[in-house]
């Protein structure tokens, strides 16, 4: 029997996380969400910039991540945008990260949220924040990359 394609298809990103870390892994875990989240995620009604990571108890969770209800919300569950929602990944995964995090200092994040076969899926990351001189040298690499590209275009006119 075939295998079917994965589908996937981006919810939000994260795009300061790139900004403010140096990224060591990247991880996808699945998320626990209720009815009316998931409603509101297709439509696009998601917030992800001021999400991170904790551990609580050897579980992953997600805090800070805003998902705006809809109006046409059940009546019968009263909505909380910026609920804690629960990760999940593999347990050996789990302790894995947890082990990087405590002794390293290193930091979970994330990155994005996607769609993968009906399913939401969380893309975080171990990541090491970046100093501030880290962070000029990003922007001016940047901007090196823009300069280029705009010669390039106008050479081609």
């Amino acid at each position: 029997m075939a295998k079917k394609p994965e589908t996937s298809s981006r919810i939000a990103d994260n795009k300061k996380t790139a900004y403010n870390y140096f990224f060591e892994e990247r991880h996808e875990a699945g998320v626990v969400l209720q009815g009316w989240e998931v409603k509101a995620l297709r439509e696009g009604k998601v917030q992800l910039t001021d999400g991170y990571v904790v551990i609580r108890e050897g579980e992953l969770y997600l805090i800070g991540c805003q998902i705006n209800p809809l109006k046409t919300a059940s009546t019968h569950v009263s909505p909380e945008a910026a609920r804690t929602k629960k990760l999940l990944l593999k347990k050996d995964e789990i302790k894995r990260l947890i082990g990087k995090v405590e002794q390293k200092g290193y930091t979970l994040v994330p990155l994005n949220l996607h769609w993968k076969n009906g399913f939401v899926k969380c893309e975080i990351a171990l990541a090491k924040g970046k100093a501030e001189h880290d962070k000029r040298d990003t922007i001016k690499d940047r901007e090196g990359k823009r300069e280029v590209e705009r010669a390039m275009k106008s050479r081609h006119r």
